[in-house]
């Protein structure tokens, strides 16, 4: 497959056009590789998951998370920024990186998150598409202990839980990866319990005074669970092309306990 086409249909998949204003989506670094075969996919770009690339012998690597937010005054291999980048680069390897248009396009990070917690009539949480609200599904905990623990065993994921266990739990927001500022918007929605990757001190205080409930699952593992439906519909449109979900790739900041 052409490197033209690939981006094609990633942009039917997420489109652009869905990104948030601040966001770097798209083909981030190019190849002068006339043809596409092996495409690695993983949440980041790392120097772990760059060398997989390499060593598998991937024509691009596809993530999440984008390179380059800020201005990048060089390329070096001992710079944290740029040292996955400078392999990539080395080896020929392309870089496309699909990030807030995923979480907000139909079947993204989001929408994934929320079929595989049990939600039923989802709908956009926020007039951007970002976020998902909906109706606890009935196979599911009504309460909010006893979901919290739900959500630990079903995203294999250490949760911090603010409001009582024994709330019931019905109108459930969230957000994958780091949504802790869309607090207010998943209260204003009508939701009694919001889920995010990431919450700050503040934010959990301020949702605790409106009387939201939160729960904080983790960046990688609210994102992570997009990655293998993001796979299938690739190869259901793309059925020359090799791909593989990243083997190297673990959480930055790992459950010890």
């Amino acid at each position: 497959m052409k490197l033209a086409d690939f981006v094609a249909v990633m942009e039917r998949i997420a489109p652009p056009s869905l990104a948030m204003e601040y966001d770097n989506v798209g083909l981030l670094l190019g190849t002068d590789r006339n043809e596409i075969n092996k495409v690695l996919v993983a949440l980041d770009c790392t120097p772990a998951t760059a060398q997989e690339a390499i060593d598998w012998g991937a024509d691009l690597l596809l993530t999440h998370h984008p390179i380059f937010f800020n201005g990048v005054k060089h390329i070096r291999p001992d710079d944290p920024e740029t040292g996955a980048p400078y392999l990539l680069l080395r080896n020929g390897i392309a870089h496309y990186a699909a990030h807030t248009n995923l979480d907000a396009a139909p079947g993204g990070v989001n929408d994934c998150l929320a079929e595989i917690l049990g939600l039923t009539d989802v709908v956009p949480l926020s007039p951007d598409g970002l976020g998902r609200i909906g109706i606890r599904g009935g196979d599911t905990p009504a309460t909010l202990g006893a979901y919290a623990e739900f959500v630990s065993k079903t995203l294999g994921t250490a949760v911090r839980m603010t409001g009582s266990p024994n709330s019931p739990v019905s109108h459930i927001a969230m957000v994958g990866g780091g949504g802790g500022d869309m607090f207010r918007q998943a209260c204003d929605a009508g939701a009694d319990l919001y889920i995010t990757g990431e919450v700050k001190h503040h934010q959990a205080l301020d949702a605790r005074f409106l009387g939201l409930n939160m729960l904080e699952a983790g960046h990688y593992e609210t994102e992570k669970i997009a990655l293998f439906p993001l796979i299938r519909h690739l190869q259901e449109l793309t059925n020359d092309v090799q791909y593989r979900l990243t083997l190297s790739e673990a959480p930055c900041l790992a459950r010890i306990f």
